[in-house]
């Protein structure tokens, strides 16, 4: 079956939204939600994802699902059977919901991955180098995620959904993802329970020490919950959006670029070969000698202090 990817009506949707917000945010007091030169950066990126995308991700995560559906999903007797032995899966409506959940099991642990290994994180740090929090920062996005997304994935058509099947889940889910960048949106009831929504990704897009690394989840907030990620905004936390160590910089090549830079930097400093692999593999924040500190290690630093002086203000160690 033949199956348009959903992000082909996305560009002009992302377009016309982010200008409606745009609008509603100059003429509703909310002058400081967008900066030009901040939008700029993001939408610099953002086409640039649109044209690498078709390129690159598209073609490459086309070729790469064929190929590992017909490797592991052969026809036998004119039947698609998987290498397991059961027929592979066809296009029944549970099939895709349950290739839905699929991907955002996956895009889950996809997610995660790029914010506790540092690598991955260089290249998705680009959408969270931002410290505005707007429909344009959803466009904010890395280049180079293009390389690796993918092979997260392949697991999918292995097991027998068919590889447009979840090209077009990749797609619902990024737009998906596009609007929950928004803080018009309040707290959703009932939905808060099992989905992902607004202000939960306020929360994975703050830089506040109990807000980091949290809420990874694509539509659902199901794994999050389970895997121990999943935290409420709280109204009485003033959020601060976007790194800790930001770019400080406008210019969309530093933006792409300055986490590999200060990898690089870190990796030239160390002789051991252990050390350098964990500065490029190892967790963000990372260091030989405790000058910097992992997330998890400044969470642990922050209750302790919360417990021992919960007045006093929480100096970041980092």
């Amino acid at each position: 079956m033949d199956f348009t990817n959903p992000l082909v009506y996305g560009v002009p949707v992302f377009i016309a939204f982010i200008l409606l917000e745009l609008t509603y945010s100059k003429t509703h007091d909310h002058d400081d939600l967008y900066n030009w030169k901040d939008l700029a950066a993001s939408g610099f990126m953002g086409i640039g994802s649109a044209i690498l995308g078709p390129l690159f991700k598209v073609a490459f995560a086309i070729a790469l699902f064929e190929g590992t559906y017909e490797l592991f999903n052969p026809e036998v007797g004119g039947v698609r059977t998987n290498i397991f032995g059961y027929e592979s899966f066809g296009y029944a409506w549970y099939v895709w919901i349950l290739c839905q959940l699929a991907d955002d099991f996956t895009y889950y642990w996809f997610h995660r991955a790029n914010h506790e290994v540092r690598i991955l994180w260089a290249a998705h740090i680009v959408h969270h180098s931002s410290d505005n929090f707007n429909l344009g920062t959803a466009i904010r996005n890395g280049w180079f995620t293009i390389l690796y997304k993918p092979f997260f994935y392949i697991w999918m058509p292995a097991i027998g959904f068919p590889p447009e099947m979840v090209l077009v889940c990749l797609g619902i889910e990024a737009l998906w993802q596009f609007q929950l960048h928004s803080v018009y949106i309040p707290k959703l009831g009932f939905l808060e329970k099992f989905m992902n929504t607004h202000t939960m990704h306020q929360v994975h897009h703050a830089q506040n020490v109990e807000y980091l690394d949290k809420n990874h989840g694509g539509f659902l907030n199901f794994f999050d919950k389970i895997f121990g990620t999943w935290k409420e905004l709280d109204d009485d936390i003033d959020v601060k959006y976007g790194v800790i160590h930001a770019p400080e910089s406008y210019n969309p090549v530093v933006i792409l670029t300055h986490e590999f830079k200060d990898i690089w930097n870190d990796t030239k400093k160390v002789k051991s070969l252990k050390h350098k692999l964990m500065y490029i593999f190892g967790p963000p924040g990372w260091s030989h000698d405790g000058s910097t500190m992992t997330v998890k290690q400044q969470q642990r630093l922050f209750k302790k202090h919360k417990e021992a002086n919960p007045k006093l203000a929480y100096q970041r160690p980092n």
